[in-house]
């Protein structure tokens, strides 16, 4: 109030002071262009006095105002320089913290970067090793194809679905699946490095603009009265478009940290459930590989029983054959032999019939050569009946022969691709050493989930 005073008695004087002064030249101009032709204005001594006296005021009331100008210029040249410095000082300050808190921001994005970076590096080697774990099953999946087709090589009544073949399409099957989920999980580590991507940039982003924000704020501070580079500008307290306010600052790079932490446990637990799912995989195909070769080797094994228990009864038929066939040559024999005695009785027989007259006598010798031909045709008939009897079974003998002959012989070519089979599941045995030796294969840990599987 007091300056709000001062400056309007100020511009009062002022603007007295031009009225007289415009008077009094008005005057003056008046008295020169009219000369002494007209006499001067005569005043009183107590007029002339008063008019002293008013001039004497009027210069103390003068000097006391021009004292009181000065005395309230110095304080408001005290008083604003104080606010001034202490306007500059309150600013630098507060460039000082909040350089601190872009500070605090940087090494806070900083880390989670560094974070964000690790996680990425761990994700893309659980990645991988679910790939060298999908690649695996490859070998697995072409040896149990080809034995499924070596076994389709079978003959005959060897061609049985036993339980060989279905544990062998069982072991695709689980590994057409473990194939599935592994690419299932590949995908995933996939899209999920594509965020874990997406945040990196965000807080890359956020971090450039921290630092960019960071040295123009040291550069203020830096900067003094008697820098160099200091100017007025057009319109300094313009509002720059795009501007936040400080908890939107504080949000986004809140926001960005809080989105980077939640993709990186995303990412942990995924890598978390691929390092599960390749060794739960890895036991169960290798509990279905071992139940596939003791399917196999169980095979084997009933089929060289099979094939020795048909060996045996080949030997022994061949051997009742050859015992047939003495018997039916001496059954010829005999047969053959008894040709001579009944070609005798019939001979006696005739000749008895041309005995003359009343010794053509049926008497005892008679009848004994009708029984003995009688005899000897029914020993014939038996002696045939057997032969043929005899005959009719070494026919039958040696057809079961050559029928077990042929059945030896599926027999073994089931039991050849049996072996075969085992010898190509040994592939996979020879594959999973080749891992191991390697070195691909890791331990699983909880943190990094880095570990492979020996899919054999």
């Amino acid at each position: 109030m007091l300056h709000i005073n001062i400056s309007g008695e100020i511009l009062v004087l002022t603007r007295m002071y031009s009225r007289e002064r415009g008077r009094r030249m008005h005057s003056e101009h008046e008295s020169v262009e009219h000369g002494s032709a007209k006499p001067g204005l005569r005043y009183s001594v107590s007029d002339w006095d008063t008019s002293n006296k008013q001039i004497s005021d009027t210069a103390e009331h003068r000097r006391h105002m021009s004292h009181m100008t000065r005395q309230e210029g110095r304080a408001l040249r005290n008083e604003t320089t104080s606010k001034t410095n202490w306007d500059k000082s309150d600013s630098s300050r507060r460039l000082s913290d909040r350089i601190w808190d872009i500070s605090r921001w940087r090494e806070t994005l900083e880390s989670c970067i560094q974070e964000v970076e690790k996680e990425m590096d761990a994700l893309t080697l659980g990645k991988e090793e679910t790939e060298r774990a999908l690649t695996a099953t490859a070998v697995p999946l072409e040896v149990t194809v080809e034995c499924l087709t070596l076994r389709e090589g079978r003959r005959g009544n060897e061609l049985v679905s036993d339980p060989v073949e279905a544990q062998l399409k069982k072991e695709v099957e689980m590994i057409d699946g473990a194939q599935r989920v592994f690419q299932q999980g590949i995908d995933k580590a996939f899209e999920q490095l594509c965020l874990l991507q997406v945040s990196r940039q965000q807080l890359t982003h956020d971090l450039q603009n921290k630092i960019e924000a960071q040295d123009i704020d040291l550069s203020c501070l830096s900067i003094t009265v008697t820098s160099p580079k200091i100017s007025l500008k057009p319109n300094p307290l313009r509002i720059p478009i795009g501007s936040t306010t400080p908890q939107q600052w504080e949000q986004f790079s809140q926001y960005n940290v809080d989105r980077a932490q939640e993709e990186m446990q995303a990412s942990l637990q995924l890598r978390e459930d691929m390092s599960v799912t390749r060794v739960q995989l890895q036991n169960e195909l290798d509990a279905q590989r071992i139940a596939t070769v003791f399917a196999i080797r169980k095979r084997t094994h009933h089929l060289e029983q099979a094939r020795n228990e048909t060996q045996w009864q080949m030997k022994s038929s061949q051997d009742e054959i050859s015992d047939m066939e003495r018997d039916i040559r001496s059954l010829e024999d005999d047969l053959q032999a008894k040709m001579a005695p009944l070609k005798l009785v019939h001979t006696r027989l005739e000749n008895r019939t041309k005995r003359p007259g009343v010794d053509l006598c049926r008497d005892e010798v008679q009848y004994g050569l009708v029984d003995e031909a009688n005899q000897l045709e029914a020993t014939i008939l038996a002696l045939k009946q057997k032969l043929a009897q005899a005959q009719y079974a070494l026919q039958a003998l040696q057809l079961h022969q050559a029928h077990m002959e042929e059945d030896l012989s599926h027999k073994k070519d089931a039991l050849f691709l049996e072996q075969r089979s085992l010898e190509t599941r040994g592939r996979l045995a020879s594959a999973a050493f080749t891992d191991v030796s390697s070195g691909a294969v890791v331990p699983l840990t909880n943190s990094s989930g880095r570990h492979n599987l020996e899919l054999a």
